[in-house]
């Protein structure tokens, strides 16, 4: 059996006390959830930019970032930042990051990629004034479940702690099957005018 391995890094897991559910040789709580889920309170930062020079001022919306930790909690709420006449700011509290054991592959190959994301599905549209986060998710499968239903799905990088976390979590939860290489076949030597041609070749020998 093959063994999944991902390097693993010597920071601790400051950031994360609020974390519920166990990762395998991690002391990371006592509640295991269903299924061997875990939850991880953040708070998302939204960004809307609106470019003066653009005719009917559409807003950007982007990720400013996921937030962590205990520092969470003293937010209070959701709360607007104006950053300059153009640029906003919007902390919006009460989100959990859920990993689930049947998602251990989309965590996978997010972790495979150069630089891992959260993904945030949001109700509203991309041109919309006002958007707002419906979901939190490290998993691409599911994300890209969303996109093709044509929801609104922005991303920012992944916050060390939680890259850390997933890490564990792939580790204990997912097993990547090893896909092997088919043998390839001679279609032409195995189809009927391979068979057909041999056929007539032979009747032909004296």
């Amino acid at each position: 059996m093959s063994t999944l391995w991902i390097p693993s890094r010597s920071r601790n897991d400051r950031g994360l006390s609020g974390v519920t559910g166990t990762v395998h040789g991690q002391g990371m709580g006592e509640r295991a959830g269903p299924g061997s889920r875990i939850s991880v309170p953040v708070a998302v930062v939204l960004e809307r930019r609106i470019d003066p020079e653009k005719k009917w001022g559409y807003p950007v919306w982007r990720v400013h970032g996921i937030l962590t930790g205990e520092g969470i909690t003293a937010l209070g709420g959701d709360s607007v930042v104006e950053v300059d006449g153009n640029t906003s700011r919007f902390i919006h509290t009460g989100f959990t990051l859920d990993l689930y054991k049947d998602g251990g592959e989309g965590y996978w190959y997010n972790l495979l990629s150069d630089k891992p994301h959260l993904f945030v599905v949001c109700e509203g549209e991309y041109g919309a004034r006002e958007i707002r986060p419906m979901l939190v998710t490290a998993n691409q499968d599911e994300a890209s479940g969303h996109m093709e239903a044509d929801d609104m799905v922005l991303s920012a990088p992944m916050p060390e702690e939680i890259t850390e976390l997933l890490e564990r979590y792939v580790i204990s939860h997912y097993q990547p099957q090893i896909k092997r290489k088919r043998k390839r076949r001679d279609w032409l030597e195995d189809s009927l005018y391979a068979a057909s041609r041999d056929g007539d070749a032979g009747d032909g020998v004296q």
